[in-house]
């Protein structure tokens, strides 16, 4: 089992910034994958960002140089730096671990992020 602690949500006027983090422990492996979907009223929750534990990033199209997803080995910990947001960005942001190659998934319990002015 894998325990997921997520921070950092808020409400923000558009524009504005925020930092996500999530903190992972427990049943941690070398390979591994996190990262952050997002569920907004009404509508299927989807990826937002993920990157491996070597490094690699994968983001949706729709937040493509504006999020930027990082993270720190040495902590287990995920963090998604989201600038420029916008309305449609509200949501509630949901940090997930995998492992790498099964494919094995936990959550977090989420945290919302709202974009109104």
């Amino acid at each position: 089992q894998v325990q997921l602690v997520e921070s950092g949500g808020g409400l923000v006027q558009p524009g504005e910034s925020l930092r996500l983090s999530c903190a992972a422990s427990g049943s941690i492996v070398s390979f591994n994958a996190m990262g952050w979907y997002r569920q907004a009223p009404g509508k299927e929750r989807e990826l937002v960002a993920a990157i491996t534990s070597g490094g690699s990033t994968n983001y949706a199209d729709s937040v493509k140089g504006r999020f930027t997803v990082s993270r720190d080995n040495a902590k287990n910990t995920v963090y998604l730096q989201m600038n420029s947001l916008k309305p449609e960005d509200t949501a509630v942001y949901y940090c997930y671990y995998s492992y790498y190659y099964s494919g094995v998934k936990y959550w977090g319990k989420g945290t919302l992020v709202t974009v109104s002015s």
